[in-house]
C-alpha cells in the first residue's frame, strides 16, 4: 500500500512541478514539502502542523486530502513504540507462578493499549487538530498591505505578508496559551500581552513587521488574540499629507508633550484600549466626532494625517499608544477621575522640523 509521502511525490512529479515551484505557489516552506514527501515529521512543531500542511499540499496537487490524512494517522499508530508490558522476557521454566503473573500483566497491558489506540488516541488527535482540521472553514486569511491590520486572530488564521523576497505566510499557532504564537519561516515566535516587537520574517536582516498584542486570554484559546500588525514602512507614506495645513509653532508650549520629531510629517495611528467603563469621544482630522460608551476590553483605532482630538470622561480608564514612523509610543494622558480633552497632532517649527505632540486643552 502506498504511503502518503510516496503519493505526494508521485503526484508532484507527474505534474512536472519542482519542489521550489510548489513552495512558492503554496507559501509552504521547501523543507516542509520535502519533509512531507519523505514522511519526516520530526521537523514539524506538532501534529496540527503536519495535518494542516498535508491538507494544503494535497489540495494543491489535486490529491484526496482526506485519504492522505488517514494514511498519515495509520502510519503514526504503526510507528508508536511497543509498550514495555507487551515485551515478554524469558522466565525460568520451573517458575510457574511468575509465568502466570507475567501472562496476566501482558493481557492487561494489551487491553490498556487497545483502549488507548481505540478510544483515547483518536480523541487526542481530534483535539490537537481541532483548529487545523475540523474548524478549517472558520479560518481566515488576511493580506497585509500599507494599511495596518487590527483584527482578533484565532488559531489557524493566516496572514499573507509581502516582502522584498516574495510573499510570506504567517500562521497563528495551535499551542498558543496566554500569549500569541505565530508560525513563521524563521520558526515559531511568541508574543506576550502588551508586547510590541519588530520582526524579520524572511531572514534578510531587515525588519519587516511591527507586531503589538493588545489582548489575549490567559486560559481560553477560543477567544483569540487582539493584535495590531503593521509593515515596517507602512506609515512612511506622506503623499497625502498637506504639510502647509500643519500649524507653525516657534517653541514648545507648556501644555505640550513631544512624542517624536522628524524632518517630515506622515500619517499616524492612535490606539485606545479601555481598562474600565467611560464615555469616549474622538474626531480625526476634520471629520465629524464619534462618541460611544466603552467598557473593559474594548478598543478603538484611529488613523489620522494631521490631528486626532479625544474627550475622556475618566482619564485613567484608557491606555493610549501612538504608532508613527514604524515605532510604537505609549502615552499617559491623564490621572484617574479627570475629564480630559487632548489633541495628538503634528506641529511645525520655524526650522521646518515636524513634531508629533500631545496637547492638553482647557
Amino acid at each position: 500500500m502506498d504511503s502518503y509521502g510516496a503519493i505526494l511525490r508521485r503526484a508532484r512529479e507527474e505534474k512536472k512541478i519542482t519542489v521550489e515551484t510548489a513552495a512558492k505557489e503554496t507559501s509552504i516552506s521547501q523543507r516542509y514539502i520535502e519533509a512531507l514527501e519523505s514522511e519526516n515529521t520530526a521537523v514539524f512543531h506538532g501534529e496540527a502542523y503536519v495535518v494542516g500542511f498535508l491538507r494544503n499540499y494535497s489540495d494543491y496537487l489535486g490529491v484526496d486530502s482526506v485519504r492522505l490524512t488517514k494514511l498519515y494517522h495509520a502510519a503514526l499508530v504503526q510507528e508508536s513504540p511497543v509498550p514495555e508490558g507487551l515485551i515478554e522476557k524469558p522466565r525460568p521454566t520451573y517458575f510457574v507462578p511468575a509465568i502466570v503473573t507475567g501472562a496476566i500483566v501482558i493481557v492487561a497491558a494489551a487491553v490498556l493499549t487497545a483502549l488507548y489506540l481505540v478510544v483515547y488516541r483518536p480523541k487526542q488527535i481530534a483535539k490537537q487538530n481541532e483548529y487545523a482540521v475540523s474548524n478549517k472553514v472558520q479560518q481566515k486569511t488576511y493580506e497585509l498591505d500599507s494599511k495596518p491590520l487590527n483584527e482578533r486572530l484565532y488559531i489557524g488564521d493566516q496572514i499573507l505578508v509581502p516582502t522584498h523576497s516574495g510573499n510570506v505566510m504567517l500562521t497563528v499557532a495551535s499551542d498558543t496559551d496566554s500569549r500569541l504564537g505565530l508560525q513563521t519561516p524563521i520558526g515559531l515566535q511568541y508574543f506576550d500581552l502588551s508586547e510590541t516587537r519588530e520582526l524579520d520574517i524572511d531572514g534578510d536582516s531587515a525588519v519587516d513587521l511591527l507586531i503589538d498584542v493588545w489582548e489575549v486570554s490567559s486560559n481560553k484559546n477560543s477567544r483569540g488574540a487582539e493584535v495590531y500588525i503593521m509593515l515596517k514602512d507602512g506609515t512612511a507614506v506622506a503623499e497625502n499629507i498637506d504639510e502647509t495645513s500643519i500649524p507653525l509653532m516657534a517653541s514648545q508650549k507648556a501644555n505640550q508633550t513631544i512624542v517624536l520629531e522628524d524632518n517630515r510629517a506622515y500619517p499616524f495611528t492612535l490606539n485606545a484600549s479601555f481598562r474600565n467603563p467611560c464615555v469616549f469621544r474622538y474626531a480625526v482630522d476634520r471629520k465629524d466626532s464619534v462618541e460611544n460608551y466603552y467598557t473593559n476590553g474594548d478598543a478603538v483605532t484611529m488613523t489620522a494625517n494631521n490631528k486626532t482630538r479625544v474627550w475622556i470622561s475618566n482619564g485613567n480608564t484608557v491606555k493610549f499608544q501612538v504608532i508613527a514612523g514604524g515605532r510604537a509610543h505609549d502615552l499617559e494622558i491623564a490621572k484617574a477621575g479627570e475629564v480630559v480633552v487632548e489633541d495628538i497632532k503634528w506641529i511645525r517649527s520655524d526650522d521646518n522640523r515636524y513634531r508629533l505632540v500631545v496637547e492638553a486643552l482647557d
